[in-house]
């Protein structure tokens, strides 16, 4: 049965306040407000990324740095993204179709995750985390990012622990979700962040130790 506990007042405010945010700046990233205007101000037109999950943050991104690389496994959605790239003239963007594992494949071992291998360590300044199979690629990019470059996780509540008050998150008590996740948790913990939260869900910035 499907639980509505989290559908208290607050809750309620936080999603009407969203809606009309994403409304209102329709170009923006689906990240919390307060993640876009850090990101706003914290990339360089000399940055080049990489991002798992492509729509409205790809072209934002793109628009800000040097180079994009994009992946996305939504075969339908690839070809939308794809014409929003040529309908706006952006150039920048090696974009990328790579679908989920077929059967019982592993993630850690399909095309999608594998990107990160293309990258030379320390060769990344931004990796947006905003796709599937998100504990083995935030995993699989933490030696590609430069020292002091930049780690965003979406929905970050979902997968590692807080004490924020958006809905489906995990407690201390909890942990994080999984033995990859432990993984990550354990290597960024150490690492400068910011936790942004809209109240319906959370983005985190990790910014790896210079």
């Amino acid at each position: 049965m499907r639980s509505f506990g989290h559908l208290t007042p607050r809750y309620i405010i936080n999603r009407l306040k969203g809606m009309w945010y994403h409304k209102t700046c329709p170009t923006h990233p689906w990240l919390t407000r307060q993640a876009n205007s850090i990101l706003d101000t914290y990339l360089k037109k000399s940055d080049h990324g990489l991002e798992f999950g492509s729509g409205r943050s790809s072209i934002w991104l793109a628009k800000r740095v040097a180079g994009l690389t994009s992946v996305e496994h939504h075969e339908g959605w690839y070809q939308r993204v794809k014409q929003m790239f040529a309908e706006q003239d952006v150039t920048n963007v090696d974009y990328r179709h790579l679908p989920q594992v077929a059967g019982g494949g592993s993630p850690a071992e399909s095309g999608y995750v594998k990107v990160a291998e293309d990258f030379e360590s320390g060769s990344l300044d931004f990796v947006l985390v905003d796709g599937i199979y998100r504990d083995h690629v935030a995993l699989s990019v933490l030696s590609k990012l430069r020292p002091g470059g930049l780690l965003i996780i979406d929905n970050v509540n979902r997968y590692l622990p807080s004490d924020t008050h958006s809905p489906v998150s995990r407690s201390f008590q909890d942990g994080p979700n999984g033995e990859a996740w432990e993984q990550v948790y354990r290597e960024i913990s150490s690492w400068r962040s910011i936790w942004t939260s809209s109240g319906v869900w959370d983005t985190a910035l990790f910014f790896k130790p210079s």
